[in-house]
């Protein structure tokens, strides 16, 4: 089995697809899934843009990518979608609209995640629960934990709320052991001063593989957690840079093979393909 995982992608909802299509191309090798560690930039009205995504919006219109691609069919999107035949899971952000979100997660009350798109291709975990992906003979193992901690004791939706908190709560009373944690913020050891004391809890007290996680800005790096077991990885976001190219480490890609995790970084040559002016064109 093999995954292609991203972080903080902002709108540009079809850009993993069409990084993990040049992928297959170059190297002959299929992509089973893609996950996502949040900040999807899921706004399917523009009355609902938070302050930060209006503002890159006015610069940017990749910032509107969901609402401009994937709320209703292109079917020229739609073909492409249907060929590549993968879906993309992921976690909720803090720049998403959750007021949507949260209207489509009470409508799935029993399914462990959610579909949120036109074409059924994207999908949100719920913060805690247990998810499964199989293909073939393998089975990977993941938890999700979206939006970002708080020190404050805010209640606003771009933080986790009361209800995943206890469902993080019940996860870690499961003793079970996962092979990978996907969440979009990191844990609250950081000397910065961000960070979600229940992803440290989850690290702390259960057995992953692999932690994969975004939102800080910072470059793409990995760690031994102090946990001992977990390699912890922050993903590059997904952001053009000046030169109007990706940067290392933006796109992973996670074999599982007879029990066997290992990830690697898919090298720029091969992401510098698609540029900031000619991606959704290719």
């Amino acid at each position: 089995m093999k995954i292609a995982l991203f972080s903080d992608i902002h709108g540009k909802i079809l850009l993993p697809f069409k990084l993990v299509d040049l992928f297959q191309k170059e190297t002959g090798q299929k992509i089973d899934f893609i996950l996502q560690c949040g900040d999807m930039g899921a706004y399917p009205t523009l009355e609902n843009l938070d302050k930060a995504t209006l503002k890159h919006a006015k610069a940017d219109r990749d910032e509107l990518g969901f609402f401009d691609d994937f709320t209703t069919i292109n079917p020229e999107i739609k073909t492409f979608l249907d060929q590549l035949n993968i879906d993309m899971i992921c976690v909720r952000g803090n720049h998403e609209d959750h007021d949507f979100l949260d209207d489509l997660e009470q409508k799935y009350p029993v399914e462990n995640r959610f579909p949120i798109d036109a074409y059924k291709r994207v999908f949100v975990c719920k913060s805690g629960k247990k998810q499964t992906l199989i293909k073939d003979q393998e089975t990977l193992s993941f938890i999700g934990i979206g939006r970002i901690g708080d020190r404050k004791n805010r209640s606003e939706q771009r933080f986790i709320q009361e209800y995943e908190k206890k469902e993080v709560k019940k996860l870690i009373k499961s003793n079970e052991q996962f092979d990978v944690l996907i969440t979009h913020d990191k844990d609250d050891g950081s000397q910065r001063g961000y960070g979600m004391a229940e992803i440290r809890n989850v690290l702390d007290e259960l057995i992953f593989h692999y932690h994969f996680y975004g939102h800080t800005g910072q470059p793409f790096h990995q760690e031994l957690d102090v946990n001992g077991i977990t390699q912890s990885v922050k993903i590059k976001e997904l952001e053009f840079n000046n030169g109007g190219v990706l940067e290392q480490g933006s796109m992973i890609i996670l074999t599982k093979e007879n029990d066997d995790i290992s990830i690697e970084i898919v090298p720029l040559k091969m992401t510098n393909q698609l540029t900031k002016f000619n991606w959704k064109l290719a």
